[in-house]
């Protein structure tokens, strides 16, 4: 049998696609022999978003994209949450100096990131190929239909965001999204309200320092009811349920909805095809854990990889099936938090809520209750 096309094949050009591919051409003997599969991103003014979302990455996450090289330009730094439950008493500080880390986080642009991705992977001598791929083939070689004939690879990397076939819920919450300015903003400060209708986040925006990003999680009907509300009553809408911390509240731009669901299915795929990121699980945005957990399953992956990729003819299955052992307690973990979190504070259940009030206190007084959590947030299960 003839050699395949390619040593590895990721199949997705999002940021999770981007940062394996830097990620393992670093190690890789012949970067040449990795191809990144994905369309670019559609040609745009200046002044329009191809993806609306400003992204919440944390610590780990920062120090992940600065060591690829690949850091945009634009972030606006976490260096505390604040973390209520709306009527209800009980609240919990997250801070930086606590953690001993210089920031929790940061938020960038989701744009602006890809953008520095895509540069990065330009330097780095990953093959692009901008077809939108097909699901591939599983075996020895994997193989893959593309517009132009079949290509081969060792091992096909999904990172492509299709949702997982297995474990599903649906949370009857849809995202609203926009970006808003605050009369009184406090530096560095990120919110997590906890509502009747689903968590809301304010993050601070890298636009500005009186500009924060809405994630606002309601019901499917109140989405697009607040999304055909005029500027005045949706800001309104926003003070009654958020509060006066920051002052005033006024919408800028326009408004984006997004349905959320839980989807997560196994690391490996078949034999020579592993999914990372959204293609392995898509959760919840509470605590804004999606993309962090995809860039955690990335950089472990390029790790479990690396005597692979110095002696390609060493058998490649164990080595990935230890990979998808060792993600199981991080996946599991922020899995069961960020499924947890948005069910217990929205439920009807009145003990639960001031159970939840309740929790929320004991974070706040108890570090050793807090730590363990924030540090988890922070950066994940690395093992």
């Amino acid at each position: 049998m003839s050699d395949p096309t390619y040593d590895i094949m990721i199949l997705g050009s999002g940021p999770v696609g981007c940062v394996l591919a830097l990620d393992l051409a670093r190690s890789a003997p012949r970067p040449d022999r990795i191809a990144l599969m994905g369309p670019d991103p559609a040609p745009h003014a200046p002044d329009q978003a191809i993806d609306p979302r400003a992204l919440a990455l944390n610590h780990g996450s920062r120090q992940l994209l600065q060591h690829l090289e690949a850091w945009p330009n634009h972030a606006a730094d976490i260096l505390t949450v604040h973390v209520s439950q709306a009527g209800h008493l009980g609240r919990t500080l997250i801070d930086q100096a606590e953690l001993g880390v210089p920031r929790l986080g940061c938020v960038v642009a989701y744009d602006a990131l890809l953008e520095s991705l895509h540069a990065a992977v330009g330097r780095s001598g990953v093959q692009r190929i901008t077809e939108r791929p097909a699901r591939p083939r599983a075996g020895q070689p994997v193989t893959l239909q593309l517009a132009d004939g079949p290509v081969t690879s060792r091992l096909a990397l999904m990172s492509d965001g299709a949702r997982p076939q297995g474990l599903h819920r649906e949370y009857d919450q849809t995202a609203v999204l926009a970006t808003v300015r605050a009369a009184q903003p406090i530096a560095g400060r990120a919110f997590e309200r906890f509502t009747r209708t689903g968590p809301l986040a304010l993050l601070p925006h890298p636009a500005g320092r009186d500009l924060y990003s809405l994630v606002w999680c309601v019901r499917p009907a109140q989405s697009r009811a607040l999304a055909d509300l005029t500027p005045d009553a949706f800001n309104q809408a926003l003070q009654t349920a958020f509060g006066e911390r920051l002052g005033a509240l006024e919408r800028t731009g326009g408004v984006h909805t997004f349905p959320l669901s839980l989807h997560a299915g196994p690391s490996l795929q078949g034999t020579g095809i592993v999914a990372v990121g959204n293609a392995a699980q898509t959760l919840h945005p509470v605590a804004g854990q999606g993309l962090n957990l995809g860039l955690r399953d990335a950089a472990q992956l390029a790790h479990a990889l690396l005597p692979w990729l110095a002696d390609p003819e060493q058998p490649l299955q164990p080595l990935l099936e230890q990979h998808a052992r060792r993600r199981r307690l991080d996946r599991g973990l922020t899995l069961g938090i960020t499924d947890l979190l948005p069910r217990v504070f929205a439920t009807p259940n009145p003990v639960l809520r001031h159970l939840a009030g309740l929790g929320l206190i004991a974070l706040d007084v108890l570090p050793a209750l807090r730590k363990p959590l924030a540090r988890h947030l922070l950066q994940g299960q690395r093992l």
